[in-house]
Order: structure tokens, then C-alpha cells, then sequence
């Protein structure tokens, strides 16, 4: 039994081809998707040709690419893809209705915005830890070297709303309200930043941005869709990671905060320890095994699901303080597995407290570990993968 594996450099790829391959699966790589001098036509082309010599159970590649899907189906070839980020735009793409697509979604509203396009062809399905390869990298790494950590972007770099210098007074204020309702209620989601949005926001996003995400192939009108997860969710995740880290290092000083990132970090208080970013395989397990509290602040587009952070920490037997989201209560127990917060005073709350309990946040770590090992890893996402294939 083989797959072909289309590869484009994304940092899950690793995990999922070692996944495949322990339960037993040959995996062929397609490495046209790195090349970056390959046309789109030279890479279906490419692509084709494999699928025509290795006759594989299917094609798989992390995130969904339409071009693979209009190849498959015209070839009569399954195309499996798993989403990693919320949002992607591409699974609105018309060729997301194919009877050849398996789809999984980590997002549940993800899920249920599009599930309806090809109910018998998408899935929701969580994302995992690479739990052998964190064992095998930490062994028995135990010595703290941290206080309080997070590890990621701020989110400025990737933030449009502030590169869009010349956006009308009122517009900006309207975006500005619903940042602060939003950031004023819950710490999940983006209910009142939805409120916002309305023709005229998204008429002068359009004006001002060139690169305003397209609904002409798309199965309906996402151009709300866009507006929110594209250019007011980005500009919330930076304004709210920037105002908790902050918070944390004003407010704690018995306690370091080290921040990880590759990110601009000239509005956080110099009372934050700043670190350039860490190579998420070989690294970043370090970070979260030797560090008393990890922080998880979701990017608000991730509306109900859980995030790879969160799953990452956990596989490391880290302890990990985290944004309530709906999904948790799916798979973790607040308080035994992990511990969240629903507002950002609780936040700083948990925070001093747990730097006072060592045993109850080793504890934590080691349940939330021994869950992730049990039922959340990579290889039990791949394998439910397969279930789902060859039993519809």
C-alpha cells in the first residue's frame, strides 16, 4: 500500500510522514510543491505522472490545494487533505464539491461553514502530537529553565489592517469598537468583531488592500468570510497578544516572562525577556518541557478548535495555561489535563498561582501527557484517516 505525499515545506509535513509510514504505509514524496521556479501546470503535470505509475490509495497533502483536487477527480484518484490553520480559503473553492475529496477540518466551525458543500466528503478531525519524536528528543529532560513562556508570533507581521495606512477615520473607528468589545468579553471567537462587518467595511477593505482574498471561484460569497478572519482577526490575535504579555510582566514581577519569536517586539514592556524564534522540531520541545507555566494564546480565526500549540505542549509534558475554547471539553478536563482561563485577570490569577504549586502543575503536565500519548497523537489521527477511507 502506497501514498503519495505532496509536499510544500510546510512544518507538520515530517510528523505525518513518519505516521504513515509506522503503521506501515509506503509514502512517496512529491517535492514539486518546494520548488518555487515550478509553474502550477508543471506541477499537475508532474503529479500526474506519479499517480499514474505508483497507482497510490491517495493523494495527501497538509492544508487543501485545489488544483490537486480538479487532478484527482478528473483522475478518478482519492485526495485526503488536513487542515493545520484556520483560515484557509481554499476549501470554499468550488472543487471542494468533488466525490473524490476526504477533507478534514480541525476547526468545528470551520467544519460547519462548508460541510454542506460535500457532506459525505468532509470531516472534522483534531489535530495531534508527534508523540514518539518529542519522547525520543526531551527523554528525561526535567530542570526548569523558565518561569512563564509563549512561543510564537505576535502576529504584526502578519497583520494587514497595519499596513493599511489610508483607511477612512470612520472605518477605523468601527474597527477599532469592535476590537475593544471583543477583547472586553470573551477570550475565544470573534462574535463582536462579526458585528462589524458589513458592506461598507468590506467595500473599503477592498479599496485599500490589493490583495483581498477572491469569492469568484468560490462555492458562495465568502467576502465576509475574508474581511473577518483575514484582516480584523490577525489585527485582534496581535493587539491581545501584545496586551497579555504585557499584563504578565507588569503584573507578575516575581515571575520571568520569556517570549520566543521571530516577530517585531517594540511595543512589549522591557520587563519581557525576548528570544529570537526556535526550531519547532529540535528546539521548541525544550522550551515548553523546561518551562513552569506555558502560554497559549489562540489566534482568534481558530474559533471553537484547538490549536497545535496546545497539543505540542501537552506532548512534551509540559504544564500549559491556555484561552478557554469550546473544543477542549472534547477531548481535555480543565484542571487535570490542563488549566484555562475565560478572562484575562483570571489569567494572571492562575498564573500566580501555579508558580506557588509545583506538584499540582507537575501533575497536570504528567495527565496531560499521558492523554495526548494515549489518544491524541499524529499516528491516531492518520489512522482514523484511514478508517474513514477505506469504510466510506
Amino acid at each position: 500500500m502506497n501514498i503519495v505525499f505532496y509536499r510544500y515545506k510546510s512544518i507538520c509535513e515530517p510528523d505525518f510522514i513518519d505516521a504513515f509510514k509506522a503503521l506501515g504505509i509506503d509514502v512517496i514524496e512529491d517535492r514539486d510543491g518546494i520548488a518555487s521556479t515550478l509553474s502550477v501546470d508543471e506541477k499537475i503535470n508532474h503529479l500526474g505522472n506519479m499517480l499514474f505509475d505508483h497507482k497510490p490509495l491517495f493523494v495527501f497533502s497538509i492544508n487543501y490545494l485545489p488544483f490537486i483536487a480538479l487532478l484527482c477527480e478528473k483522475l478518478h484518484v482519492i485526495y485526503v487533505a488536513v487542515t493545520v490553520d484556520c483560515p484557509v480559503f481554499e476549501i470554499f473553492n468550488t472543487s471542494i464539491r468533488s466525490k473524490f475529496n476526504r477533507i478534514f477540518l480541525f476547526d468545528q466551525a470551520q467544519y460547519e461553514s462548508i460541510h454542506e458543500e460535500n457532506p459525505e466528503c468532509i470531516f472534522h478531525l483534531p489535530l495531534g502530537a508527534a508523540t514518539a519524536r518529542l519522547d525520543e528528543t526531551l527523554g528525561d529532560t526535567d530542570l526548569y529553565k523558565y518561569d512563564i513562556s509563549f512561543v510564537g508570533s505576535l502576529y504584526n507581521e502578519k497583520d494587514p489592517i497595519l499596513k493599511l495606512l489610508n483607511l477612512p477615520e470612520h472605518i477605523s473607528g468601527i474597527i477599532q469598537q469592535a476590537i475593544e468589545a471583543q477583547l472586553a468579553g470573551d477570550v475565544y471567537g470573534q462574535k463582536e468583531l462579526e458585528k462589524a462587518v458589513d458592506n461598507k467595511l468590506i467595500s473599503a477593505l477592498k479599496e485599500h488592500s490589493k490583495d483581498f482574498y477572491p469569492s469568484e471561484m468560490s462555492v458562495f460569497d465568502i467576502n465576509g468570510y475574508v474581511a473577518l478572519n483575514d484582516y480584523l482577526g490577525p489585527h485582534i490575535t496581535y493587539l491581545e497578544r501584545v496586551k497579555l504579555l504585557n499584563l504578565i510582566g507588569d503584573h507578575i514581577p516575581d515571575a520571568e516572562l520569556h517570549l520566543f519569536t521571530q516577530s517585531n517586539t517594540s511595543d512589549l514592556s522591557p520587563k519581557v525577556h525576548i528570544h529570537g524564534g526556535v526550531n519547532s522540531l529540535t528546539e521548541m520541545p525544550f522550551v515548553f518541557r523546561q518551562s513552569k507555566v506555558n502560554l497559549n494564546i489562540t489566534t482568534r480565526s481558530i474559533t471553537s478548535g484547538l490549536s497545535q500549540r496546545i497539543w505540542d505542549v501537552l506532548g512534551c509534558k509540559g504544564f500549559l495555561l491556555t484561552n478557554y475554547q469550546p473544543e477542549i471539553d472534547l477531548f481535555f478536563k480543565d484542571g487535570y489535563h490542563l488549566v484555562t482561563y475565560k478572562s484575562h485577570y483570571e489569567m494572571l490569577d492562575k498564573i500566580r498561582y501555579y508558580m506557588r504549586h509545583e506538584d499540582e502543575r507537575k501533575e497536570i503536565a504528567e495527565n496531560g501527557h499521558n492523554a495526548v500519548n494515549q489518544n491524541g497523537s499524529v499516528v491516531n489521527r492518520v489512522i482514523e484517516i484511514i478508517r474513514i477511507i477505506t469504510t466510506n
